[in-house]
């Protein structure tokens, strides 16, 4: 099999989201909101149980009807996103309301995000190779902004985001459309990501696949490489 092109995720694959308590403390700070350490650790576990942070863990505890169906459809739409994520929120109680909506605005900038230490070595190999990159990522907003706040955006042929199609992985039809865009059959194309559920739905259409874990950014230094080796 020659790989022709490889597309990859965003959250856990080529960036990672900052720590909850990280988000949590960056925007009481932007507010000039004091919280005691004590109840900010607290509130930062509580958001991190609820779900809340997009792109850091799922929501701990199985959800009420009500939120379980916006759950289901969150990165099929901007609109819907917002919703499902700023209700997780607001089941944990914070000093002041509007905090869950500068917490959901913050996690949308560049400061909120880091890229894996290999990822723009990866991506600079690839492109010298000839190969066509692609991002295909679940998300109700606009990721191009983090890509090029980091230098990573001419390294992307094209982005496929969910909300833009309302099609969300592992519909195949969402690979599909980076797979026409990247003008490289399925059959010739790599899909990487950490999402085995997710992610795992481009085989459907007969990529090739490959995961890695879905780690800290100091924890994982050199979990993009093996790719190169994969398109050889």
């Amino acid at each position: 099999m020659t790989i022709k092109g490889v597309l990859f995720d965003f959250s856990g694959t080529l960036f990672r989201v900052e720590s909850t308590e990280s988000w949590l403390r960056a925007v009481l700070t932007e507010a000039d909101i004091p919280l005691p350490e004590a109840e900010l650790i607290r509130a930062a576990q509580d958001l991190e149980s609820a779900g809340a942070l997009p792109g850091g863990a799922s929501p701990a505890e199985p959800l009420p009807d009500e939120l379980s169906g916006m759950w289901a459809i969150r990165d099929e739409s901007a609109e819907s996103h917002r919703a499902a994520y700023t209700a997780l929120s607001r089941r944990v109680a914070l000093p002041d309301p509007r905090l869950h909506d500068a917490l959901y605005e913050r996690h949308m900038g560049p400061d909120a995000w880091r890229p894996y230490p290999d990822a723009e070595g990866v991506l600079g190999a690839l492109r010298e190779a000839g190969i066509a990159v692609g991002v295909v990522s679940n998300i109700g907003w606009d990721l191009r902004p983090v890509f090029r706040a980091y230098g990573l955006d001419p390294y992307i042929g094209v982005y496929v985001l969910s909300y833009e199609h309302g099609i969300q992985k592992p519909d195949p039809r969402l690979f599909a459309v980076a797979c026409d865009a990247l003008g490289v059959a399925p059959e010739d194309t790599l899909m990487v990501g950490d999402d085995r559920r997710a992610d795992g739905g481009a085989t459907a259409l007969g990529c090739a696949i490959h995961f890695v874990d879905h780690l800290p950014v100091a924890e994982r230094p050199d979990g993009l490489r093996p790719v190169l080796g994969l398109t050889g």
